[in-house]
C-alpha cells in the first residue's frame, strides 16, 4: 500500500475536505486519508457487479470471522452469538444509555472525552458526571480512582462509557488500570459501556486489552463496542459491533433497538467482513506508517512549534496538543485556522480540560502532516514579530 499517494477528496462527499475553504488543510475528524485496503475495495465491487440490493442479513460467517479476529488480535474469543451490529459506535452507546440507564441514575466517563459522550445522556435525559483524568509531571494522562470511586457513590452512577484507547489523549490503559476499573463497577453495580473504536491503532510495545476480556463476571458486565471504521478508513459506511456476554443485557438491548435502529446496510457489511478477514497485512503497514508520522510530529513540534507540547499517543492517531503556554487568541483552533490556514478540532469541545488545546489528526500523508505544521510554525513565528 501507497500511504504516500495524496489522494484529493475535496470533490466528494468528504466532510473533513468540504468543512472548511479549500485553502485550509484538515486535520480534524477521526478519518485517515488512505485509501482502504484493497480487499475491501474488491469485495465491494464484486457485491456491487451484482446489482441486487434487496433486505439481506449479515454475512452467515461474519460473526465467526470477528470472534477470530478478535482473538487473533486481543487473544478474546466470546462466542459467535455474543456478536450483534449497530450503524456506530455513537448509535451504540446512546442505545445503551437509553436501555439501561434507570430512572435517577447517571453516566459517568472520563475527561478530556470524544464530545458525543456529553450528547448521548444529555439527549436521553439522564444526567452525566465527569471524571478528569489526571496529569502526571510528563504531561500522561491518570485516572484518579478514588475519585472515581467516590463519584459512583455519591452521584447514583448506573453507567460508566470507557473509552480506550482513550480519545483525545492516546492513552492505551494498562491491565491493571482496567482490572482496578473494572472491580469498582462491579462492587457498585456499574453497567461498563467500552467504546473500543480504535483498539487497532496501537504503538510501540502498547497491547489493547478489551475490558470484558479480564474475566467472565467482567464481561457480563460489559458491553463492547468496537468497528473497522477507523482501522480501514470505512467510516462513512457504518458498520459497528457490539458484543454482550450478558444474555439478559443483550435480549434488553436489543428489545430496546427493535424498529428504532437498523443493522449496517448489505455494503458496510461486505466492507467489514473483508477489512476483518483480509486486512491484517494492511494494518501492519498503517501501523508502522503512523508510528513514522507521530515521530515526526513530536520532532517537529520540539524543534518548530516551541511552546506546544504533546504527550506521545500510545495509541489512536490523533495528537491532543497543549497550547496553554502561548494565549493564542481567541482560541488556538481558531487561531491556526485563521492564521496558519489548517483546521484542527477545538479542545474546549472535549470539556473544560480541552480549554487551549486543539485535536490534530496525523492520519495523513506525510507531505499534507509535513505542510500543516509548516504553516503553524510560520503562524508563531510571525505572531513574535
Amino acid at each position: 500500500m501507497d500511504f504516500e499517494r495524496i489522494m484529493d477528496r475535496r470533490n466528494t462527499e468528504s466532510i473533513k475536505w468540504r468543512l472548511f475553504p479549500e485553502d485550509v488543510l484538515p486535520l480534524w475528524v477521526a478519518d485517515m486519508d488512505f485509501r482502504s485496503p484493497s480487499a475491501v475495495i474488491d469485495a465491494l465491487h464484486q457485491r456491487v457487479d451484482h446489482g441486487i440490493f434487496g433486505y439481506g442479513a449479515p454475512p452467515a460467517d461474519l460473526a465467526e470471522i470477528v470472534v477470530n479476529y478478535l482473538e487473533r488480535h486481543f487473544y478474546w474469543k466470546p462466542l459467535p452469538t455474543q456478536i450483534s451490529y449497530v450503524p456506530g459506535i455513537v448509535t451504540g452507546f446512546n442505545l445503551a444509555v437509553r436501555a439501561f440507564c434507570k430512572p435517577g441514575a447517571s453516566v459517568l466517563f472520563n475527561t478530556p472525552a470524544y464530545p458525543p459522550f456529553f450528547g448521548a445522556p444529555k439527549s436521553a435525559g439522564v444526567p452525566y458526571v465527569t471524571n478528569p483524568l489526571q496529569r502526571g509531571s510528563d504531561g500522561s494522562y491518570h485516572i484518579d480512582f478514588d475519585l472515581f470511586e467516590k463519584q459512583i457513590q455519591d452521584e447514583r452512577v448506573g453507567m460508566y462509557i470507557l473509552c480506550n484507547p482513550q480519545n483525545p489523549t492516546g492513552r492505551v490503559f494498562t491491565r491493571e488500570e482496567l482490572t482496578r476499573l473494572a472491580e469498582i463497577c462491579l462492587r457498585h453495580k456499574v453497567l461498563i459501556c467500552s467504546d473500543e473504536i480504535h483498539c487497532d491503532i496501537v504503538f510501540d510495545d502498547h497491547q489493547h486489552i478489551p475490558i470484558a476480556s479480564l474475566d467472565p463476571e467482567v464481561a457480563d458486565n460489559t458491553l463492547t463496542l468496537l468497528a473497522p471504521s477507523k482501522t480501514y478508513n470505512i467510516a462513512g459506511l457504518f458498520a459497528s459491533v457490539a458484543v454482550i456476554s450478558n444474555p439478559e443485557m443483550a435480549r434488553q438491548y436489543c428489545d430496546f433497538r427493535n424498529g428504532l435502529v437498523s443493522g449496517p446496510d448489505l455494503l458496510a457489511l461486505t466492507a467489514a467482513r473483508a477489512a476483518y478477514l483480509h486486512g491484517d497485512a494492511w494494518l501492519k503497514e498503517l501501523l508502522a506508517y503512523l508510528q513514522a508520522n507521530r515521530e515526526f510530529l513530536m520532532e517537529t513540534l520540539a524543534s518548530e512549534l516551541p511552546g506546544v507540547e504533546m504527550h506521545r499517543p500510545e495509541g489512536t492517531f490523533l495528537a491532543w496538543l497543549d497550547c496553554r503556554n502561548l494565549n493564542l487568541q481567541p482560541d488556538p483552533q481558531k487561531f491556526f485556522l485563521e492564521h496558519a490556514r489548517v483546521g484542527l478540532n477545538c479542545g474546549a469541545d472535549y470539556g473544560p480540560e480541552g480549554e487551549s488545546f486543539v485535536r490534530l489528526n496525523f492520519g495523513t500523508q506525510r507531505a499534507v502532516l509535513e505542510e500543516a505544521l509548516k504553516r503553524m510554525a510560520a503562524a508563531l513565528a510571525a505572531r513574535q514579530e
